[in-house]
C-alpha cells in the first residue's frame, strides 16, 4: 500500500495508523521490516519508517526512533526531512526535553530542526 500510488497523505494514514498498530501488536517485526524499508531507498517506505510511532506519545521508543533517524540523516528528500521534525515536534508535547537535547546533539536539516522546535521556542 505504501509504494503503489503513494503521496504524503496516504502514505501518512497508513504509517500512523496501520502500520503503526500492526507494530503494536507485532513488536518483534519491527526491526526487520523498518530496516529494509530505510535501505530501499524508497521515500515513502523511508517516511513509514519515522512516521509508524507518531501517535505512540508516551509509549514511542526513542532509542529505535533515534536508530531511524540517524538512518537517514543527510537525505536531501524534505519529505523525509519533515517527517523527522513531525515525529520530534509531536514527541515534544510528550517529552520536550528529550526532543531539545536530540536535537542539540543531532546534525539535522534546518527543515527538520525547524519543526522540531516549533512547539518548544
Amino acid at each position: 500500500m505504501v509504494t503503489n500510488k503513494s503521496w504524503w497523505d496516504t502514505v501518512d494514514f497508513i504509517s500512523s495508523k496501520l502500520i503503526g498498530e500492526y507494530f503494536k501488536i507485532y513488536p518483534d517485526q519491527r526491526a526487520k521490516y523498518v530496516e529494509k524499508w530505510i535501505a530501499s531507498k524508497n521515500t515513502w517506505l523511508q517516511r513509514s519508517s519515522v512516521l509508524f510511532q507518531l501517535n505512540y506519545k508516551d509509549n514511542l521508543d526513542t532509542e529505535f526512533l533515534t536508530f531511524v533517524i540517524n538512518s537517514l540523516l543527510g537525505s536531501k528528500e524534505f519529505f523525509i526531512n519533515k517527517a523527522i521534525g513531525w515525529i520530534l515536534r509531536n514527541y515534544s508535547r510528550v517529552n520536550p526535553g528529550w526532543v531539545v537535547d536530540f536535537v542539540n546533539k543531532t546534525e539535522l536539516k534546518k527543515l527538520s530542526r525547524k519543526e522540531a522546535l516549533r512547539l518548544i521556542h
